[in-house]
Parts: C-alpha cells; sequence; structure tokens
C-alpha cells in the first residue's frame, strides 16, 4: 500500500490534506470533526490581533455559479477573518493540537503591516503548540481595504518585509499564502524566499463579482440593496491555481521552495495533479463547504489506490514529476502533427463536434457523406486543435493521433520530420532572422 504521510516543511500529517484557512476551520468543533473524518491537518482561520474582532456581515456572504446540473463550480465568499475573541481561538487551538498531536494545525495570520503587531501576536500563537503560521496575503476584500491581505501580497517589498520579521520573532515554520490578484505570481515568491519564507501556498481567492440581481440591479450576494467584490474559488479556479504553482515550482529563482497547492481540489485526482506539478501537500476549502469533511476520505483512498497502480510507493515519487515538462509556448515541438480521429462504433451522432469546427474552428469534420449523417475528420482540414475532443460527449469517442514520423500531413503536403524544431529557430521569427544574420 502506497504510503501517503506527509512531511511538508517539517509539519508532519498522516496524510497531505489539509483543510485551508477558511470558515470550516474557524473553531474547534469545525476542525475536531474534521480530523475526525479523516483530514490530515487544517489551516486555523485566519487570527487578527488582540482587541475587539471584526465584524461581518449579517447577511449573505456567498455567490455561486453554477453548472447546466447545478453542480457548484464557484463559490465567491465576502466573509472576513474570524470574527471571534483571538484568546477564544488560541485557546481551542491550544486544546485541539494536544487532543490530535499527530495532525497538523497551522495558524494563519492577518494582522497590520506594523513590526510591533507582529512581534506582539507570534509569541500567543506559538504558545499554543501550533505547528506553523501561514502569512495571509490573498484576502482581496474588505481587509485588503484595511491595508493588509491582498494588499500586502501585491507589493513584493512588504512580503519580503513581513516574512523576515515573522521568520526573526518566532521558531515556527513559515508560509506564505499568496495572492492570485498579481500579473505574475513569480515576483511575490521572489519576495518571499528572499525574506526567508519556509514555504509559500497558493492560490487564496480571485477578485470577483459572481453575479447581478437584474430586478434589483445590486451585485450578489446582496446586502441591504448592495454588493461588493468577494474572493472567488472552488473548481472554475483549479487551472488558475496550477499553472501558478508551476510557474513558481520551475522558476530558476525558487524551484525548491516548498508549496502547499489550493484552488479548487474537488477529487483525489485534483490533488495528483497539484503535487505532480510541484505541490508537496494540497489545501481543500470549497469541495468540503460543499460535500461536507468526509469527502477527505473518497481522496485518500483514491489517491492511494492510484499509486499503488502506478507503483508509486510514496509522495515523493509524485511531487514535481510533471515540472519539467511545462514549458513556454516558445519551445513547443513546432514539427509534432496530430489529426482527430473519431471512432464511428461510439458516435452518437450528435454533431457537436462538426457544428463546432464548421462554425468556429477549421470546417474539417462532415456532417453528410454520400447523403447519409456522418460525421469524419477531413485531414486536408485538421490543424489538430483539440476542440472537437472536448465538445464531444461522449468520452473517448474522438481522439487524438499523432502522425509517424515520415508520414504525409494532408493539410500541409509536407511530410512529418524527424527532429525537434521550436518557435526560436522559424524561419518566420524575425527574431531568428536577426540572430541568423
Amino acid at each position: 500500500m502506497a504510503d501517503i504521510r506527509n512531511n511538508f516543511v517539517g509539519i508532519k500529517s498522516p496524510n497531505p490534506f489539509w483543510l485551508a484557512s477558511a470558515p470550516p476551520t474557524d473553531k474547534a468543533y469545525n476542525v475536531v470533526r474534521a480530523f475526525q473524518a479523516g483530514w490530515g491537518g487544517v489551516v486555523w482561520k485566519t487570527l487578527g490581533e488582540e482587541g475587539p474582532p471584526v465584524v461581518n456581515v449579517n447577511g449573505p456572504r456567498y455567490g455561486a455559479i453554477w453548472g447546466a446540473d447545478r453542480r457548484l463550480l464557484g463559490l465567491n465568499n465576502i466573509e472576513l477573518i474570524t470574527d471571534r475573541d483571538l484568546q477564544t481561538n488560541l485557546r481551542e487551538m491550544k486544546q485541539v493540537k494536544r487532543d490530535w498531536p499527530d495532525r497538523a494545525l497551522v495558524a494563519s495570520i492577518m494582522v497590520p503591516c506594523e513590526e510591533h503587531a507582529w512581534k506582539a501576536i507570534l509569541p500567543l500563537v506559538e504558545e499554543t503548540g501550533a505547528d506553523g503560521i501561514e502569512l495571509n496575503f490573498g484576502c482581496p476584500h474588505g481587509m485588503s481595504e484595511r491595508g493588509m491581505g491582498s494588499a500586502v501580497g501585491q507589493v513584493p517589498e512588504y512580503i519580503e518585509m513581513v516574512v523576515r520579521w515573522c521568520k526573526q520573532y518566532t521558531r515556527m515554520p513559515v508560509i506564505t499564502k499568496l495572492t492570485p490578484n498579481i500579473t505574475d505570481i513569480r515576483k511575490p515568491a521572489r519576495a518571499a524566499h528572499a525574506g526567508g519564507t519556509d514555504a509559500v501556498s497558493l492560490i487564496n481567492t480571485i477578485n470577483s463579482i459572481t453575479g447581478v440581481d437584474l430586478d434589483s440591479f445590486a451585485p450578489q450576494p446582496t446586502i441591504d440593496g448592495k454588493g461588493s467584490h468577494g474572493g472567488y474559488c472552488g473548481p472554475a479556479v483549479k487551472p488558475i491555481a496550477m499553472n501558478m504553482v508551476a510557474e513558481i515550482a520551475r522558476d530558476p529563482e525558487t524551484r525548491g521552495l516548498p508549496i502547499s497547492g489550493i484552488g479548487g481540489i474537488t477529487t483525489w485526482r485534483d490533488a495528483a495533479e497539484f503535487m505532480a506539478l510541484g505541490a508537496g501537500n494540497v489545501q481543500v476549502c470549497t469541495a468540503a463547504m460543499t460535500y461536507g469533511f468526509k469527502i477527505v476520505q473518497e481522496m485518500i483512498e483514491g489517491l492511494k489506490s492510484w499509486m499503488d497502480e502506478k507503483g508509486h510507493a510514496d509522495l515523493d515519487a509524485i511531487i514535481g514529476r510533471a515540472t519539467p515538462n511545462v514549458t513556454d509556448w516558445q519551445y513547443l515541438n513546432l514539427n509534432y502533427v496530430a489529426k482527430a480521429h473519431i471512432d464511428q462504433d461510439a458516435c452518437i451522432k450528435c454533431g457537436r463536434c462538426h457544428i463546432a469546427c464548421e462554425d468556429t474552428s477549421h470546417q474539417a469534420i462532415t456532417s453528410m457523406v454520400n447523403g447519409a449523417r456522418h460525421f469524419e475528420v477531413i485531414e486536408e482540414e485538421c490543424v489538430g486543435c483539440n476542440l472537437c475532443v472536448n465538445v464531444c460527449p461522449v468520452e473517448g469517442c474522438i481522439t487524438m493521433e499523432p502522425l509517424a514520423v515520415g508520414a504525409l500531413d494532408k493539410r500541409t503536403g509536407k511530410r512529418v520530420e524527424p527532429v525537434y524544431a521550436n518557435w526560436t529557430t522559424h524561419p518566420n521569427n524575425p527574431m531568428a532572422k536577426v540572430a541568423a544574420e
């Protein structure tokens, strides 16, 4: 049986599945239920400084995007950090860690960007026995308007400064949570690395408005006729999150920096993909809020079964395996040629492949052959774009088949070359021409 025990920057847990800092980790009751269900760790909902706690709205806090079957695709959240007293949170954290010593318990923290504020809260958290801290530089709403959250995460100099303070004033591992609301995720990651962070976690939520009520003309969720932007999460953000994880994992300046992957993780496969791109573990929120804490049991068993099937003994065997295969577009092999192929036995003749290709792509799929409804790829027109595969409702009915070296590409009239060639050396590239001259 595959060993999925996790050791993330010295923080040990029985599996790589942690609950992210969010409503599901707001108090001991939730966290204990999560541990009973099998979660390997939690990041406690973000703590603020001592004094009167923040105030959350007393109305709808979530907006949503659903698929055609009302499956939740994305969740918009306008809730702020914990609205419970700091000492109450600390007391509960200490008790939970004492009762569940084999589980990871990390404290998320957000205080003003002032050295004395961080210096004051860190020893209080350390006294709870927490395994580490996560610096919340990602929250895009409410707190950012007060100079915290993503307001810090969007300024690399601030990130480096606060990380240095935390490394100076605590012995606990420091995980820096990054905001996706930025042009180049590598820059804040580099800043955190320069400040001495032990790891980064990403992504936090994406600035969003999920809908508008067309009767009241107010954004949703609506509070007394008004709405605000919030943080978007859930399955819809997974592709964005994976790209950002991969960017950090393959950046020469941050390569090797431990990453906790967050963003739309709902199944074991999602988790495996994040880890293959370089994440050392994963954090989950929306899936737990949608399906309950026991969803982790499917994640655990699914991951183990896949690892056993593929012969992966432990997590180290899969972490980062896909990172070397992520490259810039300019290095993709332009001599690689593939064509779509339709399995006529599996085809249900719905015509979606034809209309998608005919209206929006390359007119490379028939609709009629010899007077009968028939869908077939016209190789002379097919560019191998893969659109038909993605719109086909029958899995495996349409596949992309690579042409062998030496085979004739009927679209170009040329044979497939045996050598690798990319845009940097292509004759149509003006920069390549300059270099040749």
